[in-house]
């Protein structure tokens, strides 16, 4: 399913290995994949947000828990997996989109189709966007994807990039019409189905709207009230999800992980959290209770695999879909947005709403009312209501646990006395830029530290003010 297609010449100065001519499709699905295997992955040469959020802990090499993220050089990689793999493979779909010239008995419905592709490509490069924004802060964005004009990009302030990607969502989910199809089942997110991508579109505008709200509330609640207006997600069937297969190489990337080496098991973290406050979804987090009690280890020290509880069963299964963004992540965006504001309905209801949603996730609906009735909505505190839920409810969704702890300060997770000294004591706000942006880009990436404050894991995104 994910190989590219191409067809080459005999000629001598052919690249055998490059593609040529290949589908929009295939650029998309593979696209799609690149893109859902980082924000899934729990390998530590990319992705060590299920450490950071204090979810998991390593057993043997304990370096990603102490934050020294440069021995694996993983700053590289995610710049390799959005930049290259995915940012760069859906503006090549683009391109050919935009060169192709229908058949004649095509003219009809190419404009209509044509539209719609283009605004998923669009609202996949927003996604993609976003989440380097809020990884490092100010990054490449105008220059970044045209290499033969600018193949030294400079760098767009953090807070300019945010205001261009909320008017081209908009622009976007205005294009998107139901009246014709898009990209068939080369779309592995949805199939083709663009009314769900108008859903998705204006949940990632709520998103967008949401990660403001402390630094420019007038934009965040503008953003907000829009993307309501034009109808997020309903249901966890509209789920945004990457759909992995019993196969290699397609399978979950957190089950080629787990099944692979012992390397990861429990963390102490959020396993006391969820033994405090008695929560049932802790079965299906985690397997093997030890002496019937579910232990975790002390994030930043080794283990051993047979002492600890280990990541749930959903973890050694390769079907289990990759999840970019959930319904269970919108109602606490709306829960928030009510809190803070009034928008939307009930903050109570609202935050019911998600943590119900949580437990459905899970299989375990029926238990999500009397959960609530032991735990319910703080007014008085409401950054600590949602901020613990979410991260609750996130968790496996670490990329996106990461957002709310910063945004809501929620929960309040301590660094581990062994951290390396570049986290000043302190849990990560911010990747650093990549070593390679700095010998291959030194000037822009200079002057783009410069600017944010310094290079560092303590230096804050631009929306975090708190």
């Amino acid at each position: 399913m994910l190989f590219v297609g191409c067809s080459t010449s005999d000629d001598v100065n052919t690249d055998q290995h490059a593609t040529y001519n290949t589908t929009p499709e295939a650029l998309i699905t593979y696209a799609q994949k690149e893109l859902s295997d980082y924000m899934t992955t729990p390998n530590v040469n990319e992705n060590n947000f299920r450490l950071t959020m204090q979810y998991w802990q390593e057993t043997i090499y304990v370096n990603e828990s102490n934050y020294d993220f440069t021995n694996r050089n993983v700053s590289n990689n995610v710049w390799t997996d959005t930049y290259v793999n995915t940012l760069k493979n859906l503006d090549q779909a683009r391109r050919t989109i935009e060169a192709y010239v229908p058949t004649f008995q095509e003219t009809a419905t190419w404009p209509g189709i044509k539209k719609n592709q283009l605004a998923v490509i669009d609202i996949m490069q927003v996604y993609t966007f976003q989440v380097l924004v809020d990884t490092y802060g100010d990054i490449p964005y105008t220059q970044a994807l045209d290499i033969e004009a600018y193949p030294l990009p400079k760098y767009d302030k953090a807070s300019d990039i945010y205001a261009s990607l909320i008017s081209k969502l908009t622009v976007d989910i205005n294009n998107l019409s139901t009246a014709s199809d898009a990209f068939g089942n080369g779309d592995v997110l949805y199939k083709g189905d663009v009314g769900k991508w108008k859903k998705f579109g204006n949940s990632l505008l709520l998103k967008l709207g949401m990660a403001l709200a402390d630094v420019n509330p007038g934009l965040a609640q503008t953003t907000v009230n829009q993307a309501i207006a034009g109808g997020l997600m309903s249901s966890s069937g509209d789920d945004c999800k990457f759909q992995y297969l019993d196969s290699s190489p397609n399978e979950n990337p957190i089950y080629q992980e787990v099944t692979s080496r012992n390397d990861f098991i429990a963390g102490k973290t959020l396993v006391d959290y969820m033994k405090t406050t008695a929560d049932p979804r802790i079965s299906v987090y985690y397997r093997g209770p030890i002496a019937g009690q579910y232990v975790g280890q002390v994030i930043g020290s080794p283990g051993a695999f047979a002492s600890f509880s280990k990541p749930g069963t959903f973890t050694r299964d390769a079907t289990t879909p990759g999840t970019l963004l959930s319904y269970t992540e919108v109602k606490f965006y709306l829960a928030e947005a009510a809190a803070r504001w009034g928008i939307g309905g009930a903050p109570a209801t609202l935050y019911n709403d998600a943590v119900t949603s949580s437990f459905t996730d899970w299989g375990m609906a029926s238990d999500a009312a009397a959960y609530l009735v032991a735990h319910p909505y703080n007014a008085s505190n409401w950054k600590k209501s949602i901020g613990e839920q979410a991260w609750v409810a996130m968790y496996n969704q670490a990329v996106t646990s990461w957002n709310f702890y910063r945004r809501l300060d929620y929960p309040q997770l301590v660094a581990p006395t062994t951290a390396i000294p570049n986290a000043g004591g302190k849990v990560p706000v911010r990747l650093q830029y990549p070593p390679a942006e700095s010998t291959t880009n030194g000037t822009n990436n200079s002057a783009a530290s410069a600017a944010i404050g310094g290079d560092k894991l303590t230096t804050k995104i631009f929306w975090d003010i708190n």
